[in-house]
């Protein structure tokens, strides 16, 4: 018989790409997410598709039994604008992980995927702009972003004490920054790759050569193409590495260089406006992937250049879509 999943967050960016992945591969999926089915990013209709509340364990125990494997990424989660301003919302997401997390060892589920972040790493080791890499045993001693990398962090914990005391066999992936098609990009939860593609379509909807950045456009980040994100996830289920590890890009660049990508993409060249007045995260973060590449042998293949022509174009498909 076929594997039967379950995807938590299904609705959402990475989950609706991971569901249609595995449905590819002959799993029998069943996604499950608290929207209304017309804000799915993806609906895939050969897919069991279930709007539901993770936040109720009744729920959770139901949609869990009869199923091999749980792949949770449901949380309530955005951009630095969002997590920044919602900092209550983004732990209330606890409950999903732990409703799940039990109802996985209620249910006799085979293993149990959790989905952190690069947010759960410190903020004494993100100031410094010389060293912006981030290897997994730098998140200790804790001090994570407020709110959302405390969630991640705790649910991290939880993982690893459900695997030693009950037996659940745990992945945990810390995703650093993935973007691509089908993601949000205007609704205030987008990230950096999606929100600078947004307004460098708008600017040349508008026939105006302005764009604004948050911040002072000199904070570092790496970003993670869609379709490397699945793969690494995917190596990591199939492993047997039950340790917290990154899925991140460890090529770094600025906010400043990330728009110079667009200018080159869209051959539209922009003034940039800094608001310093809102957020812009820590100074410098990336992905340290010494360890990912001895465990699973895994890399990313897409560049920056060519993950944001695509996200690109996606954005302005969407985007005229909704003018016209």
């Amino acid at each position: 018989m076929r594997k039967k999943i379950l995807i938590a967050g299904g609705g959402g960016f990475i989950g609706g790409h991971l569901a249609n992945f595995y449905h590819k591969k002959g799993y029998d999926i069943t996604s499950i997410d608290l929207k209304k089915k017309s804000l799915w990013f993806q609906l895939n209709p050969k897919i069991k598709n279930i709007k539901a509340d993770c936040r109720d364990p009744i729920v959770c125990d139901r949609i869990t039994k009869g199923k091999d494997y749980i792949f949770n990424l449901a949380c309530d989660m955005g951009g630095m604008g969002f997590i920044e301003y919602n900092k209550a919302l983004c732990m209330l997401s606890s409950v999903i992980n732990i409703n799940l997390l039990k109802s996985s060892k209620k249910n006799k589920i085979k293993k149990f995927f959790y989905s952190s972040s690069a947010c759960v790493y410190p903020s004494y080791r993100q100031k410094s702009y010389n060293q912006p890499q981030l290897k997994e045993t730098d998140a200790y001693p804790a001090d994570p972003e407020d709110g959302y990398g405390w969630e991640k962090l705790f649910n991290e914990r939880m993982c690893k004490h459900f695997y030693e005391d009950f037996g659940l066999e745990t992945r945990v992936a810390r995703y650093h920054n993935v973007y691509g098609e089908y993601g949000s990009w205007q609704d205030g939860r987008e990230k950096a790759p999606a929100a600078i593609a947004r307004k460098f379509v708008e600017s040349i909807h508008k026939k105006k050569n302005q764009i604004d950045i948050w911040g002072d456009g000199k904070q570092i980040r790496s970003f993670l193409y869609i379709d490397d994100c699945i793969r690494g996830t995917d190596l990591l289920f199939n492993s047997k590495y039950r340790n917290p590890i990154n899925i991140g890009h460890d090529k770094h660049i600025t906010i400043n260089q990330l728009v110079t990508v667009l200018e080159k993409i869209t051959g539209h060249k922009v003034r940039r406006t800094y608001d310093k007045s809102k957020p812009k995260g820590v100074n410098s973060r990336s992905s340290n992937n010494t360890l990912v590449r001895k465990i699973l042998n895994w890399s990313p293949k897409i560049s920056i250049e060519k993950g944001m022509s695509r996200l690109y174009q996606f954005v302005k498909s969407e985007y005229y879509k909704k003018k016209y």
